[in-house]
């Protein structure tokens, strides 16, 4: 596949009650879908196979008040819509497990995403970045090292991370009806997998030092406008200060 858009997402959930009663980490199945946190950006490649990034939109999907259901379903029509490059933390073994597995459950049709693409031209697979960029699978060279934590890799590129919410207490958040925040923290969740694909991107090649730093200017750009309304980006924009001593761009 062609991309010209770039889709990094993540995925909040809570246990099903209905189907999970322990007090572990319920299986993919069992897991209720709360939010789903969305970051666009455009995609440019230039012939040399250089690529350049524009953040167009950071949300989450649908209302607070949506239905399982409705998430999920809008999920895929969206992509199925955009035909975005996946990205993602992890996604291959939780986050799309469960968005299909609860899109069995109430019955949505995602044809497109298993349709009749060539073999190694697909989001399904795995050794590949081109459609679904994982970045836990990819940095662990698909299972050949030991992966590592996103707020890891996030801290020690300079980026901020995870401050004051983390993945254990979304559960929690969610019956003391805190969804919103929840959503907010998806949002930042998915700011930081970006900031590490671009860093990634880096590494490998497909984004050169001068337009890493353009693509930078443009996300603090970004964020600092959206942070007047919406307190958890200027969080993230003062964390991001302190984790970086302030030097957002490389030199």
């Amino acid at each position: 596949m062609h991309h010209q858009n770039l889709l990094v997402f993540d995925i909040e959930t809570v246990p099903d009650p209905g189907l999970y009663e322990g007090t572990g980490f319920p299986k993919p199945p069992f897991h209720v879908v709360a939010a789903i946190a969305i970051l666009e950006a455009e995609m440019e490649t230039s012939p040399d196979g250089q690529e350049r990034y524009f953040l167009r939109d950071l949300r989450c999907g649908g209302e607070a008040t949506s239905s399982e259901h409705d998430l999920v379903a809008g999920f895929f029509q969206h992509i199925q819509r955009s035909q975005p490059r996946l990205v993602s933390f992890n996604g291959r073994s939780f986050d799309l497990p469960v968005l299909k597995y609860r899109a069995m459950k109430h019955g949505i049709s995602a044809r497109w995403f298993y349709g009749a693409a060539r073999r190694y031209d697909n989001y399904s697979y795995r050794f590949s970045d081109e459609n679904h960029c994982d970045l836990f699978d990819a940095l662990a060279d698909f299972g050949v090292s030991r992966g590592v934590k996103l707020d890891d890799i996030a801290r020690t590129c300079g980026f901020p991370g995870k401050f004051g919410i983390d993945g254990s207490m979304v559960a929690e958040m969610v019956a003391e009806g805190r969804l919103g925040e929840v959503r907010d923290y998806g949002e930042t969740d998915v700011l930081n997998t970006y900031l590490v694909y671009l860093r990634y991107r880096l590494l490998t090649g497909h984004l050169d030092r001068e337009r890493y730093n353009e693509t930078i200017s443009q996300v603090v750009t970004y964020i600092e406008a959206e942070g007047a309304d919406r307190p958890h980006l200027a969080g993230f924009m003062e964390a991001w200060g302190e984790a970086s001593g302030n030097h957002f761009l490389l030199t």
